[in-house]
């Protein structure tokens, strides 16, 4: 099952954060938590691995929007994107919120799912400009 919107860029993890804030900023998300699992990994159990950052990007109208079809959505969002170092290349994945909308069943999530997803794949093919 494919369950992300992947992009694959040549380009420095650090310039791809930069541009990934700036991409989700203009599709109207603001990111409310980040997660740096490489250092939290190191700090807590001494593991080294890769640069990986877990963004949590929310556009408010969105949530608010499917917080009304559906209460227990909360468990899903924020929606996550992931920058992370793979070889040469920096690869940013975002959860496809189509996902969530089949988890819920709920009909009214739909067309919250299409706009999310199209606005999430938008920042993403921006990238690649």
């Amino acid at each position: 099952m494919n369950y992300g919107i992947t992009v694959r860029l040549r380009r420095s993890f650090s310039e791809t954060v930069e541009q990934v804030r700036t991409a989700l900023e203009e599709q109207g998300f603001g990111v409310l938590t980040e997660i740096d699992v490489r250092a939290t990994l190191q700090e807590k159990i001494g593991e080294t691995m890769e640069d990986y950052l877990i963004l949590g990007a929310c556009n408010p109208p969105l949530a608010h929007r499917a917080l009304e079809a559906d209460r227990q959505i909360g468990l899903l969002l924020p929606c996550n994107v992931v920058v992370r170092s793979e070889g040469d290349d920096t690869v940013v994945e975002a959860l496809d919120p189509q996902v969530m909308a089949m988890v819920s069943e709920q009909p009214g999530l739909r067309p919250v799912a299409d706009e999310a997803a199209g606005r999430l794949t938008a920042a993403l093919d921006s990238l690649g400009r």
